[in-house]
C-alpha cells in the first residue's frame, strides 16, 4: 500500500513555530555524587531544566527493550538510541535483526558473507562465540545454522572455536551444546567438509571480557584461537570439556582455554594468513575487545605475536562509532517512514548538525540508517571535524562551542523549522574514563546548550532537549549493593562504558503553547515516544503506528 505523507494537524497545536531538538550524548539521569559528572559539572543550564517547571521534564528509558535490544540487561547505544529517536517506533535489534537474516536469506546476500567468502576456496573459516542457546550474547540455533549455511556456500574447512555458558544458562549445560554441534560436525564431515572444534574456554576467563577490564581474558582466548597454543590439549571438545569440568571447582564460565590436537599433537585450527574469521555474537559488549585485537592494526593492549591477514566479520557491527568491526554478516534494520521523512515531506525544512564522530548519528541513524538527504531543497546538513590524533579528554570540549554557533546562526537566519543537533561531549569523553575531563566535558555541553536556547529565545521557538543513552552520569563499576568497585590493589574500577540510566527530556521556549505538559499515563515512556512529540511540536498528529506522544494540551 502506498504511504500517505499527508501529516494530520495537531487539533490544538499551531504550525509554523520552529522546533529545536538538542541530543546530549551519553547524558543520563542517577543518583549525585562524585563520579556523576554531569552532577560534579557547572551546568547551570540544564540544572534550570530539570528544576524549572514539573511539567516540563521526564525521564525515559534509553536501553534494552526501549530501544529493541533483546533484554533489560542491553546497553543503549548511540545508534539505536538515534534509530528510536527518528523513527518513533521500536525496531528489532541484535538477535531478531539476526533471525530475520537468517530466515529470509539475506545474510547470505549481503556484503559481509561475500567478503569472508572469498577465503572459502584456500582458506579455513573460523567461527568464535559463545556456545549457548541463553540468546543474550548468542544462540547455539544461529551458529548452527551458520555453520550449515556456510558449508552450503563453498566452505570446505571449518574451525569453532567455543566459549562456555554457565551464566545465562545452567552451569554443566555446556556438554550438551557441545554434543549437539560436534554431532552437527561429525554429519558435514561425512559430506567430506573438514569440520571440527579447534579451542575452547570458559566466558568469564577466556575471550569474552568486557569495558577493558582485563585484557588477559582476551589475550588468553588469542592464544588458543590464533596461535593454537593452550596448557590443555584435547583430541575432541566433549573431551575437553567434561575433563575440565571434572576438576574441583570447576564451572562452565571459567573453564581454562584448551586446543584440539590432532595425533602427532598439533593444533587442529590456529588462524592463519587467508583464514576467514566470523564472532558470532550479536551482542557487542563482550566481543568488542576480541574485535579490536582482531582489526586494528595499531593495537598495544597484550603482544599478539602473530597478527594472520584474515578476512574477518562480526555477526554484526559491534560499535558504530568505531566502526567496528568494519565488515559484518547482519545490517542494520532499514526503517522506512521515519519523523525526518515525513516532517520534511509536509514542508519542514530541516537543518541537522554535529561533528564527526557524532554527525551520522543526527542524519544517517536518525534517518533510519540511510544516507543522504530526502529533500535537498529542504535539508541542510552540516559537520564540524572532530579532533583526530588525539584522546578526547585531551581536549574535553571537542566541538561543542563550534556546533551551537552554526546551531545558532541556522536558528537566527529564518531559513529552518526544524533544527536537530548532537552535542558529543558526555559521551566521547565519558568512554575515556577519566573522570576530571568528563567533567569539563559536560560544562562544555551546558555552555552550547545555552548558546542553542539563547537563539530559540531570540525567534520565538520551542526546544526539546534530551539524549540517547547514559554515560557521564556514572564513571564508577557498582557492586550489587550499588556501592562503587574495587580492584584486587583496591583502587576504584572506573566505569568507560554507557549505562541503564534513564535520560532526560525537556520542552520549553517561548513558543511552545502554555498548556502543554508532559503526560503522566505513559506505562515505560522510552526514546521512541519523542518522534511523536516533536511532530506535535511542529503542528501535527503523528501516524498510527507511532509510540504514543509524550506531551498533552491543557486547555487553560
Amino acid at each position: 500500500m502506498a504511504t500517505s505523507w499527508t501529516l494530520p494537524d495537531h487539533p490544538k497545536l499551531p504550525k509554523g513555530k520552529l522546533v529545536t531538538v538538542v541530543v546530549l550524548d551519553g547524558w543520563g539521569e542517577a543518583t549525585p555524587d562524585q563520579y556523576n559528572c554531569i552532577h560534579r559539572a557547572e551546568t547551570p543550564v540544564m540544572d534550570s531544566l530539570k528544576n524549572g517547571a514539573p511539567e516540563k521534564w521526564t525521564l525515559v528509558k534509553a536501553h534494552g527493550t526501549a530501544v529493541g535490544l533483546p533484554s533489560d540487561d542491553d546497553m543503549g547505544n548511540s545508534e539505536v538510541g538515534h534509530n528510536a529517536l527518528g523513527a518513533g517506533r521500536i525496531f528489532a535489534q541484535g538477535a531478531k535483526l539476526v533471525d530475520a537474516a537468517l530466515a529470509s536469506g539475506k545474510i547470505w546476500e549481503d556484503e559481509g558473507f561475500n567478503y569472508i567468502k572469498e577465503s572459502f576456496a584456500e582458506g579455513t573459516l573460523h567461527l568464535i562465540g559463545l556456545l549457548s542457546d541463553g540468546g543474550v550474547h548468542s544462540r547455539l540455533d544461529q551458529v548452527q545454522l551458520l555453520v550449515k549455511g556456510a558449508s552450503e556456500r563453498g566452505a570446505k574447512r571449518i574451525r569453532l572455536h567455543i566459549l562456555t555458558d554457565g551464566r545465562d544458562v545452567l552451569d554443566g549445560s555446556s556438554v550438551g551444546f557441545v554434543e549437539t554441534i560436534e554431532n552437527d560436525l561429525a554429519q558435514l564431515r561425512e559430506k567430506g567438509v573438514d569440520a571440527r572444534v579447534a579451542s575452547g574456554g570458559g566466558r568469564m576467563y577466556v575471550t569474552m571480557d568486557r569495558y577493558e577490564n582485563d585484557w588477559g581474558v582476551v589475550k588468553r582466548g588469542w592464544d588458543a584461537q590464533v596461535l593454537g597454543e593452550a596448557p590443555y590439549k584435547f583430541k575432541s571438545a566433549l573431551e575437553a570439556v567434561k575433563t575440565l569440568r571434572a576438576e574441583p571447582k570447576a564451572n562452565d564460565q571459567y573453564l581454562p582455554p584448551f586446543v584440539i590436537v590432532d595425533e602427532s599433537g598439533k593444533s587442529v585450527g590456529p588462524i592463519v594468513d587467508g583464514d576467514a574469521v566470523v564472532t558470532f555474537n550479536f551482542r557487542a559488549d563482550r566481543m568488542v575487545m576480541l574485535a579490536k585485537a582482531l582489526e586494528f592494526a595499531d593495537f598495544d593492549k597484550f603482544d599478539r605475536v602473530r597478527v594472520p591477514k584474515i578476512k574477518y566479520a562480526g555477526m554484526l557491527q559491534y560499535d558504530g562509532e568505531l566502526k567496528l568491526p568494519n565488515k559484518f554478516l547482519v545490517s542494520p534494520p532499514l526503517i522506512e517512514r521515519t519523523s525526518g521523512e515525513y516532517l520534511v515531506k509536509n514542508g519542514v525544512r530541516t537543518f541537522a548538525c554535529s561533528e564527526t564522530v557524532k554527525f551520522g548519528h543526527v542524519t544517517f541513524f536518525w534517518n533510519g540508517n540511510r544516507s543522504g538527504y530526502f529533500d535537498e531543497t529542504k535539508e541542510e546538513y552540516i559537520e564540524i571535524p572532530s579532533d583526530s590524533g588525539i584522546t578526547f579528554n585531551e581536549q574535553p570540549k571537542m566541538k561543542a562551542l563550534e556546533i551551537a554557533e552554526k546551531t545558532r546562526d541556522a536558528i537566527l537566519s529564518g531559513k529552518f523549522d526544524q533544527v536537530r543537533i548532537n552535542l558529543p561531549n558526555g559521551d566521547m569523553v565519558g568512554h575515556t574514563g577519566d573522570i576530571e575531563a568528563t567533567v569539563v566535558a559536560c560544562k562544555a555541553a551546558d555552555e552550547a546548550v545555552k548558546i542553542v536556547l539563547d537563539a530559540v529565545q531570540q525567534v520565538g521557538g520551542i526546544y526539546l532537549v534530551t539524549a540517547d543513552h547514559g554515560n557521564a552520569e556514572d564513571m564508577v563499576k557498582r557492586n550489587k549493593s550499588g556501592q562503587p568497585a574495587l580492584d584486587k590493589s583496591g583502587s576504584i574500577q572506573i566505569l568507560t562504558s554507557h549505562t541503564l540510566q534513564p535520560v532526560p527530556v525537556a520542552i520549553g521556549g517561548p513558543g511552545l503553547h502554555p498548556g502543554v505538559k508532559f503526560r503522566t499515563d505513559i506505562k515505560t515512556p522510552g526514546l521512541a515516544n519523542v518522534a511523536a512529540t516533536v511532530m506535535n511540536l511542529h503542528g501535527f498528529l503523528a501516524p498510527d503506528d507511532f509510540e504514543t506522544t509524550l506531551i498533552e494540551v491543557a486547555d487553560k
